[in-house]
């Protein structure tokens, strides 16, 4: 078995574990989103990933509904564009859980970049 392969083997059964396990969290952090805000409960990006394919990430949305129309397309410190729950989950990541979904879809890996959107800098 190869390099690649193995490693997608540990992706997947270490993104399905964890989300198995987690699932009680996600459903809590779910409800608490919509309860704080209007809009959907992720959010959803086009990003650049290995050898240049296109796929769709998956996070909690952190941010007020449409939030990319309202100001900059970076974050910083306080932008109070950022909700009370997302304020929360920002700080200990738990908005960064749902990319177990891309790595589960092999559009991702546990280990290695996130990938940059199309947009973004030099790419």
């Amino acid at each position: 078995m190869s390099y690649n392969s193995l490693k997608r083997v540990f992706d997947f059964i270490s993104s399905l574990s964890a989300v198995v396990f987690l699932s009680p969290l996600l459903l809590i952090v779910a409800i608490l989103i919509k309860l704080d805000s209007k809009g959907p409960v992720f959010f959803r990006q086009k990003r650049i990933g290995k050898d240049g394919r296109i796929f769709r990430i998956y996070k909690f949305r952190t941010m007020v509904q449409n939030a990319e129309r309202i100001g900059d397309k970076i974050t910083k410190g306080n932008d109070p564009r950022i909700t009370r729950v997302g304020k929360i989950l920002r700080r200990y990541e738990i908005d960064e859980i749902p990319t177990l979904i891309n790595v589960l879809k092999g559009e991702m890996s546990i280990v290695g970049p996130s990938g940059m959107p199309p947009n973004f800098g030099h790419c």
